[in-house]
């Protein structure tokens, strides 16, 4: 299987890497200032075992690409570009006959629920992976990844839900490749377990790591509201501190060298000036939801408006005073 890479950031850009190191036929997909440093010098990826610069093909977009039957589409975007994203790959022609979104599968490799919906509107095979990986882009033509002896964890599945065929086949790719990837017939109840910890990224967007009573208050009350909605609107998902167990006995994080650790996902957009953020899939799931059962969620509209507004206006991530958080 050849994997097409479409977004090759911190997740993506990680593993295409690994993929691409295991022996696999890769193609990463970047925009602008990333893009070209790629195609110009390949990706630099950083991981605890040192940083190398690999040979990996890159395109801007799907006409510089003749798919092929064997081909396997990895959606790494933000769930904000994720429509624009589909709509240009689905209709693409196979070698062969047919379509992308008829004949090739595409594998949601993203924060938040909503991206698998999106992609059965137009695929006709969607995966689902919830994505555990500290992983970070700040420069254009650089990833880093601090896991170890695994990058990361991705639990993949069929979506809506099942197990075995094409997930297995791609599962038992990423294992070889370094990354601990469990298949699960019911990813989405991980995936609903992830989106309660990354509720969380649009305060540490803003107002910086989690420190002080303050807080991680406020850490706390976005998870409840969270978890009330959850229960409100029926939603089965595991145990968020289940999730942490599992990873913590699976990965170590150990420094990168000349890679800093950057913030969540969240943070890093603001940190690259990408001028939009994925905090209305994140929050806004939560908020959705709210609204649709009856459930009170006022921290995470606040924190979904506040991370918006830095977005917009390009203000500094983790710039939010103590005095501007209290009276939040």
């Amino acid at each position: 299987m050849r994997y097409i890479i479409i977004g090759a950031g911190a997740v993506g850009g990680t593993i295409g890497a690994r993929l691409h190191e295991s022996g696999r036929d890769v193609v990463l997909v970047a925009r602008g200032a990333h893009f070209a440093a790629l195609r110009e010098h390949g990706l630099t990826f950083g991981a605890p075992d040192g940083t190398r610069t690999l040979p990996v093909p890159a395109v801007s977009g799907p006409e510089e690409l003749e798919l092929r039957p064997d081909d396997v589409l990895v959606l790494a975007v933000k769930t904000q570009d994720t429509a624009g994203a589909l709509a240009a790959w689905a209709p693409r022609p196979v070698a062969g006959g047919g379509t992308a979104g008829e004949q090739l599968p595409v594998v949601c490799a993203q924060n938040g629920v909503e991206n698998e919906r999106l992609a059965l509107r137009r695929f006709r095979e969607v995966l689902a992976v919830c994505v555990w990986m500290p992983s970070t882009h700040l420069e254009p033509g650089r990833v880093s990844a601090g896991g170890t002896p695994v990058s990361g964890v991705l639990r993949i599945g069929a979506y809506p839900a099942g197990a075995g065929g094409r997930a297995a086949r791609i599962a038992a790719d990423l294992e070889r490749a370094g990354f601990s990837a469990p298949v699960e017939a019911d990813v989405m109840g991980w995936k609903y377990t992830k989106l309660l910890g990354n509720l969380g990224n649009a305060l540490n967007a803003v107002a910086g790591p989690y420190e002080g009573e303050l807080r991680r208050g406020l850490y706390r009350r976005l998870t409840a509201e969270g978890a009330a909605v959850l229960a409100a609107a029926g939603i089965a998902h595991h145990d968020p501190e289940e999730m942490v167990r599992l990873v913590d006995a699976t990965l170590r994080i150990e420094p990168v060298e000349g890679a800093p650790r950057g913030g969540s996902s969240t943070w890093q957009s603001l940190a690259r000036g990408a001028g939009s953020i994925e905090t209305d899939y994140l929050n806004g799931e939560i908020v959705l939801l709210g609204r649709l059962h009856g459930v009170p969620t006022p921290a995470n509209e606040a924190f979904q408006r506040l991370a918006e507004e830095f977005a917009r206006t390009g203000r500094a991530p983790g710039s939010l005073t103590d005095e501007e958080l209290a009276a939040v």
